[in-house]
């Protein structure tokens, strides 16, 4: 899954896009919430992590927005505030869950697996290419059933690649996906993932295709 984490506290949300990561997941970070609120407008996360005392715009104010335009995504507030009134303006809001601080990484997870549930498709039981098998919510690969152990990044590719359906995903998209938006990470990085992930496909009849201009593609080899 893709998901957006907007919090202004950096060691915070590096810690939870760190683990997130670990666990395969790609993430956006977001620190100011007028620049939230305009990428919440054309982003494609399929969950939101909310702080809401954010510089600019707070998080209950974004919420409220997103739910008015009609974005039904799941939302986790995340909140320094304990008092009842305020949780309950969150959850009025159109908040899913909510966590206050501090909190533990285990159950932020456990959060995020009980919300993408609510997310068509974002957890798919699996998905079959040619003689691959990918299980999304084990973070499993197989070949003709026998495991293939991939790096996180490798797998996020794979992932990416495999959620596409046939359709081509850009450099740009695929830097997104590994790095977060905004990473200053050069295209040569994602072509270095490219490479080793192709040559481990290759000899099971899986191909990464580069389309000049477009992006990449998996597919299963012709002929």
């Amino acid at each position: 899954m893709r998901i957006a984490i907007i919090e202004d506290n950096e060691s915070v949300a590096k810690g939870i896009a760190y683990r997130l990561q670990d666990r395969g997941h790609a993430t956006d970070l977001i620190a100011d919430g007028h620049a939230a609120e305009e990428f919440l407008e054309t982003d494609e996360n399929d969950i939101i992590i909310l702080d809401i005392n954010l510089p600019g715009r707070d998080g209950l104010s974004i919420l409220r927005r997103m739910r008015a335009r009609g974005d039904h995504r799941p939302v986790l507030l995340l909140t320094a505030r304990s008092a009842t009134n305020d949780l309950v303006a969150g959850l009025d809001a159109g908040a899913d869950d909510y966590l206050a601080k501090p909190f533990e990484m285990d159950e932020l997870e456990a959060r995020i697996r009980a919300l993408s549930r609510r997310v068509p498709n974002a957890m798919q039981t699996e998905i079959t290419m040619g003689r691959l098998r990918y299980v999304p919510d084990q973070r499993l690969v197989m070949i003709d059933g026998a495991p293939l152990e991939l790096p996180r990044r490798e797998l996020s590719l794979l992932d990416a690649l495999l959620r596409a359906r046939s359709g081509a995903k850009s450099k740009t998209e695929l830097i997104e996906t590994l790095y977060g938006t905004g990473a200053d990470v050069a295209e040569s990085a994602v072509e270095a993932h490219i490479s080793r992930l192709r040559k481990k496909l290759g000899p099971v009849g899986l191909e990464i295709r580069a389309l000049r201009n477009i992006g990449y593609v998996l597919q299963e080899r012709q002929g």
